[in-house]
């Protein structure tokens, strides 16, 4: 099957997930190249995800399969990133808490919306796209990444890095708007769902 330039940037993201998972998971590097290392690839994988759809609209590449392999490799780039990012502050109890719950809103918020998807394309055969607050949720969560890697490497043991106070703000702005988006999505469509069938 031969691929446009979009959909190999798509699966260029999907191939980059596990390295930057493997990057922070595993002691290949000390902490702070880890975390260097670990956000040089996750830039690159969240790079792709802005060109490919930018790429798409601009030149009419849309396609089935960038549909649905787009939002997958969306989901898996930043439910990868929270997940292996546990294993980093498992030592700190609260800010572990706090990823946890962060990382259990975004899963929600997910399988959430991809079945409202579903089922409102089942219904009335409409292909929900991407709105604002869907968009600035991804910045977000993106960003959120970032905080929770660099934080340590900004700041190291000063009184703003032992407390974490940047990481537990992205967490709560990234929770707000993971949040927010879900509930503007159901509000825009609920109609299409009836509790009856």
């Amino acid at each position: 099957m031969k691929m446009n330039l979009p959909n190999k940037l798509t699966l260029m993201r999907v191939i980059l997930i596990p390295f930057y998972i493997a990057v922070i998971v595993f002691p290949i590097f000390e902490d702070t190249t880890m975390r260097i290392v670990a956000s040089v690839i996750f830039a690159v994988t969240s790079l792709t995800d802005f060109l490919d759809g930018q790429i798409a609209r601009k030149y009419g590449l849309v396609t089935d399969f960038g549909k649905f392999l787009d939002p997958v490799a969306d989901k898996l780039m930043i439910l990868g990133a929270f997940v292996a990012l546990l294993t980093t502050v498992r030592n700190d109890d609260a800010l572990f808490k706090t990823l946890v719950w962060a990382t259990f809103i975004v899963i929600l918020r997910e399988i959430s919306v991809t079945s409202l998807r579903m089922i409102v394309r089942g219904n009335a055969k409409l292909v929900i796209s991407a709105n604002w607050p869907g968009k600035v949720k991804t910045v977000a969560q993106i960003v959120c990444v970032f905080v929770l890697l660099l934080e340590p490497v900004l700041f190291g043991n000063t009184a703003m890095g032992q407390k974490h106070i940047l990481s537990y703000v992205s967490m709560g702005a990234m929770a707000f708007m993971t949040v927010l988006s879900g509930i503007i999505y159901f509000k825009d469509y609920w109609k299409y769902l009836d509790p009856q069938k």
